[in-house]
Formats: C-alpha cells, structure tokens, sequence
C-alpha cells in the first residue's frame, strides 16, 4: 500500500547529484507560470547560471540580484512529482538550502477574495509523493508557515492562513472530498504542497511558499473567476512575483 512506501532502512538506488562546485545563491524561486518566466526575464537583470535538462526539453536556471542577495528562479512543472524533482535535480545546478514556490490554488470559502494570498499551514497528503520522503499520516505540517505570515504582515500583503489540500488529480476533486476537507480547516486545493514538504524536510531544506486565491470550489457549480486571458489576481499575475522575490530575500537574511 502506499501508506506502506516510505524506507529509511536501504539506500536509494539513484541519488540526486550534489555539486560542492555549483554556484551559490542565497534562496530559489520556483514558479509554475511561462507568463511569469517571460516577464521576469523582459523586466529583471537576469542572467542563465544553469540548465536542466530534461525529455521535455531544456530549462533554464537565473540568477538575479537583489538587495544584496543572490536569488536563483525558475519555470517548474505542475504536479508534486515533478515539481519536486526539478528541486532534487537543482541541487547539481545551485547551491542552496532555501526554496520560495508561489503559484495559484483552488479556494475551498467563498468568503476569500480571488487573487488574495493564502498561507498553508499544513498540507493534506492526497498524492503520491510525500509517502516517500516521510511515515504516512494525513498531514504534514508546513513549518515556515509562521515566517510567511509574518512576513506578509509586516509588508503590508493581506493574506489569510489554512490548511491545504494537496491531491494529484484535479479532475478528481469530488462534492463529497471538497465538503470533507471544508469541514476539516483547509482553504484551498493544489498539487505539490505536501510532497514538496516531506521531500525538503527529508533533505533538510527549507520551504517557503504561498498561493494565489483562483478559482473557487465553495459555489453551487465551479467558477473559475476570471475572465479568458485575464492577468491580474491569477497565477500569472506579475506582483505575486514581486512578492516572491521580496519573501525570498527575508528568508535569506534568516
């Protein structure tokens, strides 16, 4: 059974590559936007400090500089298996032990506003991926979730705290599940939060991430809230970089 995966008792037989060579920076930024990529390579002083390489074709790694810090960014995959790889695979590319994800959730109340920034609090294990890094349980808890709020709050970003639930299967987002999760605290609805948790808790890095409010569950039929190549209070909303970047460098001075 999948409850069963998790071992700590034998060797993995591929381990990720870590090179002491690889360049240094001060926290990692993953975005799952092409829209974000683009604008933040047209409107920052980026430069290319590395490349995965994958099936699916070439991905590049920037560097760009900000008060004082080096901060790292890329373009990731949706999906806890993959997003999580691009994490393992990035430590032969940068060295770091500090990873900012933003993107956007499904919101499970229809009292927060879309676009608004959500905080998870502790991720809800419906996929695949966490049971390999931890013991199963039904949560995993979000650890830097309180230097997020913070962080927030200190500039001024309103924002609302929950718990998440995490699933590998969108389409799969039942009347029945969504009530149960409602009920049990949790916010919003994506898919890499608790696998990206257990896997930097196995590898002793440190996550900090947040969500955009999209579209909304908490309706008598799904409503996706916004307009066919609306910008503005989505996932592919520029200032959630902006606050990306800026949560990057408060984690760095930590």
């Amino acid at each position: 059974m999948i409850t069963e995966t998790f071992d700590n008792k034998s060797k993995a037989i591929i381990e990720p590559r870590i090179n002491e060579n690889a360049p240094a920076v001060d926290a990692c930024i993953l975005t799952f936007s092409e829209k974000i990529e683009k604008f933040v390579t047209e409107n920052y002083d980026c430069k290319q400090i590395g490349t995965f390489r994958f099936a699916t074709g070439d991905t590049p790694v920037y560097q760009i500089d900000c008060a004082g810090k080096k901060i790292a960014f890329y373009k990731t995959y949706v999906g806890a298996p993959a997003c999580v790889g691009t994490v393992e695979d990035s430590l032969s590319i940068i060295k770091t032990k500090k990873y900012v994800v933003f993107g956007g959730a499904g919101c499970l109340d229809k009292e927060i506003a879309h676009g608004k920034v959500m905080v998870p609090t502790e991720a809800y294990r419906d996929e695949g991926t966490s049971y390999h890094y931890m013991p199963a349980s039904d949560y995993v808890t979000v650890k830097n979730s309180d230097i997020v709020a913070d962080f927030m709050r200190e500039n001024g970003i309103p924002y609302v705290k929950g718990k998440t639930w995490t699933i590998d299967s969108f389409y799969r987002e039942t009347v029945n599940n969504f009530e149960k999760h409602k009920a049990d605290g949790c916010i919003s609805v994506e898919m890499e939060c608790a696998g990206l948790q257990a896997m930097c808790d196995f590898r002793g890095l440190e996550l900090y991430t947040f969500f955009t409010s999209a579209d909304l569950l908490d309706a008598p039929e799904w409503d996706k809230r916004h307009k066919d190549g609306e910008i503005k209070g989505t996932q592919h909303d520029a200032g959630h970089f902006d606050i990306a970047l800026e949560l990057a460098v408060y984690a760095a001075e930590r």
